[in-house]
């Protein structure tokens, strides 16, 4: 919000509300992106980081046994009153948000991550989707591509082992896995969409093994930016990227309170969550 001085051709000050308090929801550090996201857009929001490793990964179980997970991670979360609940992971988002909603709204907004299709297909194409194998295909992602990609060339691209490596931070598994998807990808895609959110944290490296020589930059369309400003709206804010940097971080562990996964600080992603104080 912003104070409103009478005359005056200055540019009126920032006025911040009372504090913001944003959670976030995966089994793992898939949920790292947006977090970050969140960080950039409001430094003085404090972060409430709600993880599965007893349940992880969630890619494998049934749609019934996910949403239980879930909706056990989402109340663990729920507990420390956020005004907000972004689902931080594509597959929760396909099976379990309409639980989720039901669940806790209105009196917590939830927030699903859904891969950014349109934006990408509105620059044309050839594009490409990155997505787990279990989504690749599935009924879900094809009505997307029906509904925001109709007309454009798009190559639905499994990756398998990708989101497991990232989680593990392992490098050679995923320099093996993105050169594996690479090889899948049409030389002629000038677009690739990051339908996995633990893709996101290694972009750069996608980027680079897909990137044809002589060829246009490569345009990546990841979620995370626009989940958090959504997250915002929702909410009835605004991004403040300006804001002191006094947000506190709490990290739930399958419920219990802890500290983030050592992998995460493998990322850029993770690191920027040091300079978040832990909230106690």
């Amino acid at each position: 919000m912003r104070s409103l001085p009478h005359g005056t051709g200055r540019k009126p000050p920032i006025v911040y509300r009372g504090r913001v308090k944003i959670a976030l929801m995966d089994s793992g550090i898939g949920l790292l992106a947006a977090t970050a996201a969140v960080r950039r857009l409001r430094p003085d929001a404090d972060l409430v980081l709600s993880l599965d490793p007893d349940g992880m990964p969630w890619g494998p179980r049934t749609p019934e046994d996910l949403t239980e997970r879930a909706l056990a991670v989402a109340e663990a979360a729920a507990a420390h009153r956020p005004d907000a609940l972004i689902v931080g992971c594509n597959t929760a988002t396909v099976h379990a948000l309409t639980a989720l909603r039901a669940r806790l709204e209105p009196d917590v907004p939830v927030i699903g991550t859904v891969p950014a299709i349109k934006p990408a297909a509105a620059g044309g194409g050839p594009l490409a989707i990155w997505a787990t194998p279990a989504t690749t295909g599935s009924p879900y992602q094809k009505d997307l591509i029906q509904n925001f990609a109709d007309g454009v060339a798009v190559t639905e691209v499994p990756c398998w082992g990708l989101a497991e490596a990232v989680e593990r931070a392992d490098e050679t598994a995923i320099d093996a896995a993105v050169a594996a998807a690479a090889e899948l990808t049409p030389e002629d895609v000038t677009t690739v969409v990051l339908g996995c959110t633990h893709y996101e944290l290694v972009a750069e490296r996608i980027r680079a093994a897909v990137q044809r020589p002589a060829a246009p930059p490569l345009a990546l369309h990841g979620s995370a930016t626009a989940v958090a400003a959504q997250a915002l709206r929702r909410i009835g804010e605004r991004p403040a990227p300006g804001a002191p940097a006094g947000g506190t971080l709490t990290v739930l562990l399958s419920g219990r309170e802890g500290a983030l996964p050592p992998a995460a600080l493998t990322y850029a992603e993770g690191r920027l969550l040091r300079q978040v104080t832990t909230a106690g």
